[in-house]
């Protein structure tokens, strides 16, 4: 996968001057680490239930201790958050953040490669970790992202990152997984100027081709260790899904796809397997839940897949989902809005899925399922601290953000929309004299 090099970067920022901006003010406000204490919190760890007026200790970057009877260390910086709450930082299980900037400029777009097998691209080095971006979504309490590659049908190798870090490296989570565009039987126009016979056709050669490089990978997998044989990076890529090494993370929408790619599953024999988008899960939730495997839908604030459903059909699903047993985490598939992740949790909730299951769905059911539930997903000791103290419910838009730890930094709440908020609140010009000003009154 092709990076943003830095004549890229030039161009872009040339476009946008108001980049150079945003990354200048950036440098002002650093994170910094150390040991805190924050008190006198309401503490959702979301696996331990509720505790009312406790103590959160973070040091060297991990949760140290939780509860009411803590003993703060004399060299913790103490936080009264007295009246607020803290919760896990939340977790999006889809995402382009980081890969993609401005949707107009394709120079700005890094989630899509050439071909329609690219297994081996990887998501996480083509990560801008200077993305405008990022520091809006982690004010909003998002923390951690899946980010993922698009398009083709093994479009590449989708990573867990952190919202926090000079490099992609440093912003690694720690899980990674192959991403797969299930063959569709539904579609856009193109679909619908078809006969169902021909929409068949192009679902099996598209099935071909898949099973074809399974197929490959599987015997890879058998005669690896022998000298004198290579394979194509393609199909190595896929090698660890076959052993069972890595996560497969298939893209499946329609209710008679997500059967037909269960089947697919069950055939291959791979075990670690997660569907996602399944837009309309609700339709054949009880054969999800019977086949054992995880769930990522979303976007949740989305139209109806078919004009026939109810309005909130899409709203509904994760509830529906979650009620028939399947485990279920939430993504935006966004990258700009991945801060409105709350709003999305938010909808399920009040759509069936009930506050404390939704969630779970963006803390520690994301966090599970990606691989990274021993790190990540609630505040529990010795889990890493990524967490965010908030004025209330953060599913309600009237909640503020007030304090943020990413990897136990305690991270400026700054960005780029709240420089400007802040900029244009009050348009009053301040006059340099020493500096040659232009009096602001003559103009």
């Amino acid at each position: 996968m092709k990076k943003l090099r830095i004549n890229i970067i030039a161009c872009l920022l040339a476009l946008v001057p108001m980049l150079i901006t945003a990354q200048e003010d950036d440098q002002v406000m650093k994170a910094r680490g150390g040991k805190f204490a924050l008190t006198n919190a309401k503490i959702y760890t979301v696996t331990n239930g509720v505790i009312e007026n406790g103590t959160l200790v973070i040091s060297n970057g991990i949760i140290e201790a939780v509860g009411t009877n803590v003993s703060i260390p004399a060299d913790a910086e103490v936080i009264d958050v007295e009246g607020k709450e803290i919760y896990p930082g939340m977790i999006d299980g889809g995402t382009t953040l980081g890969l993609a900037e401005i949707g107009s400029i394709a120079e700005a777009n890094d989630y899509r490669e050439f071909g329609a097998l690219t297994p081996q691209m990887q998501a996480l080095t083509a990560v801008n970790p200077n993305s405008v971006a990022i520091p809006v979504t982690r004010v909003s309490g998002v923390t951690t992202v899946w980010t993922m590659p698009r398009g083709g049908v093994l479009p590449g190798t989708a990573a867990s990152i952190n919202l926090f870090g000079y490099t992609p490296d440093q912003m690694d989570a720690g899980s990674k997984g192959v991403v797969m565009n299930f063959p569709s039987t539904a579609g856009g126009r193109r679909f619908r100027r078809l006969s169902p016979e021909e929409v068949k056709k192009r679902q099996e050669r598209a099935l071909k081709q898949v099973n074809d490089a399974w197929d490959k990978a599987e015997l890879y997998a058998k005669i690896e260790n022998a000298d004198d044989v290579r394979a194509y990076p393609e199909i190595e890529a896929l090698v660890p899904v076959v052993k069972g090494e890595m996560m497969l993370f298939l893209e499946v929408n329609a209710a008679k796809d997500i059967l037909s790619a269960i089947e697919w599953v069950k055939d291959r024999g791979y075990k670690q397997v997660v569907l996602t988008g399944v837009s309309e899960g609700w339709r054949v939730a009880d054969e999800i839940a019977e086949s054992g495997l995880s769930v990522i839908t979303g976007p949740v604030q989305a139209v109806p897949t078919r004009q026939s459903d109810s309005f909130d059909a899409a709203y509904a699903n994760p509830g529906l989902l979650q009620k028939a047993g399947v485990k279920v985490a939430i993504r935006t598939m966004d990258a700009e809005n991945v801060r409105n992740l709350p709003y999305h949790a938010g909808f399920a909730a009040a759509y069936g899925m009930g506050r404390e299951e939704a969630l779970k769905a963006i803390t520690i059911n994301a966090a599970e399922i990606l691989g990274i539930g021993d790190q990540l997903g609630s505040i529990e000791v010795g889990k890493k601290a990524n967490v965010f103290v908030a004025t209330g419910d953060p599913f309600e838009t009237s909640t503020k953000i007030t304090d943020l730890f990413i990897d136990g930094y305690k991270v400026p709440m700054t960005s780029r929309q709240i420089r400007l908020y802040d900029e244009f609140l009050n348009r009053n010009p301040q006059v340099d004299k020493t500096k040659n000003a232009i009096d602001i009154k003559k103009r």
